[in-house]
């Protein structure tokens, strides 16, 4: 497996276990669909949350926030509805969070996560 696969796989590890530390239940990881891939898929008390995780080692590239722009929010709110559709649920609320994993190997990881971002 390429560095590059190792470190996103670790920075989702770290965000899923971020947002089960806030209270949220993790339902699906890596849902696949013909448009698309859900990061997380989670539950935060009645609202369904679709998150994208963004992992970088360093802020040479800019902050990992700024990987998702306007394109990847509405292909996620499309992959949310998809998401729905295959596991014929209904949610009262939904939403998509973005999770950023700062992880240069060497100290403790840093996770920042932006609630409602599109």
């Amino acid at each position: 497996m390429r560095a590059k696969d190792l470190l996103g796989r670790r920075g989702e590890e770290l965000a899923a276990g971020y947002l089960e530390s806030q209270g949220m239940r993790i339902v699906d990881r890596n849902w696949r669909c013909p448009e698309g891939e859900i990061d997380i898929v989670a539950l935060d008390g009645d609202s369904l949350v679709i998150a994208e995780v963004k992992t970088r080692k360093s802020l040479a590239y800019g902050h990992p926030f700024e990987a998702v722009g306007v394109a990847k929010l509405a292909r996620l709110h499309r992959l949310a509805s998809a998401w729905c559709r295959d596991h014929e649920l209904r949610m009262p609320f939904r939403r998509v969070d973005v999770v950023a994993v700062l992880d240069d190997g060497a100290g403790q990881p840093r996770v920042e996560h932006l609630k409602g971002v599109g």
